[in-house]
């Protein structure tokens, strides 16, 4: 069984940038078999699609609205994507999430109803 677990969350100031992590692990797991994608849920908001990543790091989608200041990228030989957010925003503040799709591989969608595993959460707080 798969596990993931983000880390990297915490307090930051508007216009810091901070770098999650989400570190795969589990008994015959293969990162490589898996897509990655990142979401974030807001107080008081539904979880929202943020970024996405292919199962070897070659294709990538993001949310129209943190274009240019989300990066999702992934290390296979370690085990980890990442998602560096840089500017950060008030409207930011959330619990990010991560999650693996093997069902979609090459093009991973936005829909959360697609990824299979997902890890607990890491809250990030933007204070202004």
């Amino acid at each position: 069984q798969v596990q993931l677990l983000e880390s990297g969350g915490g307090l930051v100031q508007v216009g810091d940038s901070v770098r999650l992590s989400c570190a795969a692990s589990g008994r015959f797991f293969n990162f490589g078999s898996y897509a990655v994608g990142w979401f974030r849920q807001g107080p008081g908001k539904e979880r929202e699609f943020v970024a996405s990543i292919s199962w070897n790091g070659g294709w990538t989608d993001n949310a129209d609205s943190v274009k240019g200041r989300f990066i999702i990228s992934r290390d296979i030989p370690e085990h980890t994507a990442y998602l560096q957010i840089d500017s950060l925003k008030p409207e930011d503040t959330a619990v990010y999430y991560c999650a693996a799709n093997r069902k979609n591989l090459r093009y991973p969608g936005r829909r959360s109803e697609e990824y299979e595993v997902w890890g607990q959460g890491t809250a990030v707080t933007v204070s202004s």
